[in-house]
């Protein structure tokens, strides 16, 4: 798979803040939550998030239990496009951890709405 080339539809760049990988269309990281610019078009593009989970694991009753957080993204064939270990830990008797993943997406408009040549 090839990167999009800048100003089409899903093409990225560096956050100076955190260095991050994000949408070159980004006003702000969604990562350190910096702001990179202000574009009043951007601004006003429709948000909306198609996926939102969020699941507790409690406390085990003896012991402890670690865990690794995994990201994978997949396209519409099956493939791994992304795969990312996002966090690991333990959770001790009496501790609990929450997880959340959100998927926010936003309208593209104009040329940069055209599909990248693979």
């Amino acid at each position: 798979m090839s990167a999009p080339r800048p100003g089409t539809a899903g093409a990225t760049r560096t956050c100076p803040h955190c260095k991050t990988t994000i949408l070159e269309s980004a006003s702000v990281c969604p990562q350190c939550r910096g702001h990179l610019r202000f574009d009043a078009e951007v601004a006003e593009a429709a948000t909306f998030s198609p996926l939102q989970v969020e699941g507790t694991i409690p406390a085990p009753a003896q012991g402890a239990c670690e865990y690794s957080m995994v990201l994978s993204i997949r396209d519409g064939r099956g493939r791994e496009v992304n795969r990312q270990v996002v966090g690991v830990g333990a959770i001790h008797p009496g501790e609990e951890r929450t997880f959340s993943l959100r998927v926010e997406a936003s309208e593209v408009k104009g040329s940069a709405a055209k599909r990248s040549r693979h």
